[in-house]
């Protein structure tokens, strides 16, 4: 069997459209949804585009919060933080179907691949949804979070950068995002496996696809979810650093023309401010994205 993994598309149709092409022509037998694939500016019409497609789907953490958030009646005027309101508008556009769909996603698949047998995907890592692995991860902090996985090779995403790791006996990839990459570079990124694991990459229309999105009314659109992924990427190895350490780098992302935010960040209802950039307001404040 090949499988397209695809992850972390948070909404962006435009992208999930032109990845779709390429994975129709690679011929694959199955299509495995990594997870957090409705957060964004479209996130009916992904849905029910992957509802179309079919194939086995993963949950992320933000599939879950949006489902704890619909459950809880939240809209964007029940909060004073820009971040949360543009996930909740998200959630207010989705409906009992698509809030059910979301809620049947498993926390893990396991699936027989050509040339590499058995493979888990999951989306932040085998024992948790919210757990970040990055190109950086050492062996050492990698194999507590693999131990007891019969599976050899781990399908994972959640950080929104494509890698290949080794962690004694196991194998662990990221798929990258389809949506939203960290990659320093405006494109889609998945993963093809079979007969071994290709990690690719899809170009279209990006400014196109970032006035589809604009145009969604989605709040503050570019400096939550578009700005450091496709409109100015920021340094990949500085997202990794930020990402694996969980304190931003003293020096600021090289970007075009963005300019740090002071930020606060909310996490277990402990509030604390610094000097940090907007992405800070995206993958390091959980469970959102």
């Amino acid at each position: 069997m090949r499988i397209a993994a695809l992850y972390d598309i948070h909404g962006n149709l435009p992208a999930l459209e032109a990845v779709l092409a390429d994975v129709e022509r690679a011929g694959v037998d199955e299509i495995v949804w990594g997870g957090d694939v409705a957060a964004g500016p479209m996130p009916v019409e992904t849905l029910a585009r992957m509802r179309a497609v079919g194939g086995r789907f993963v949950s992320g953490n933000a599939d879950r919060q949006m489902v704890e958030d619909f459950d809880a009646g939240r809209q964007p005027s029940d909060s004073d933080d820009e971040m949360m309101r543009t996930m909740l508008w998200a959630v207010a556009r989705i409906d009992r179907a698509d809030r059910d769909y979301l809620a049947a996603f498993e926390p893990t698949v396991s699936l027989q691949v050509d040339g590499l047998g058995p493979v888990l995907f999951c989306h932040g890592s085998p024992r948790s949804d919210e757990e970040k692995i990055t190109r950086a991860t050492p062996p050492e902090r990698l194999a507590p979070m693999v131990e007891g996985v019969a599976e050899r090779v781990v399908v994972c995403g959640h950080t929104h950068q494509q890698f290949d790791l080794r962690a004694g006996d196991h194998r662990v990839v990221n798929a990258g995002s389809v949506g939203m990459p960290y990659e320093g570079d405006a494109a889609a990124f998945w993963l093809l496996l079979g007969p071994d694991a290709e990690l690719r990459r899809t170009a279209y229309d990006i400014p196109a696809a970032v006035a589809t999105m604009r145009g969604t009314g989605m709040p503050d659109v570019d400096r939550i979810l578009l700005q450091e992924s496709l409109i100015e990427p920021v340094d990949p190895d500085w997202v990794t650093r930020y990402f694996e350490t969980g304190v931003p780098p003293s020096d600021q992302p090289p970007t075009k023309g963005v300019r740090p935010l002071y930020v606060s960040v909310v996490r277990s209802g402990v509030r604390s401010s610094g000097s940090a950039s907007s992405i800070s307001l995206v993958k390091m404040r959980s469970p959102r994205l």
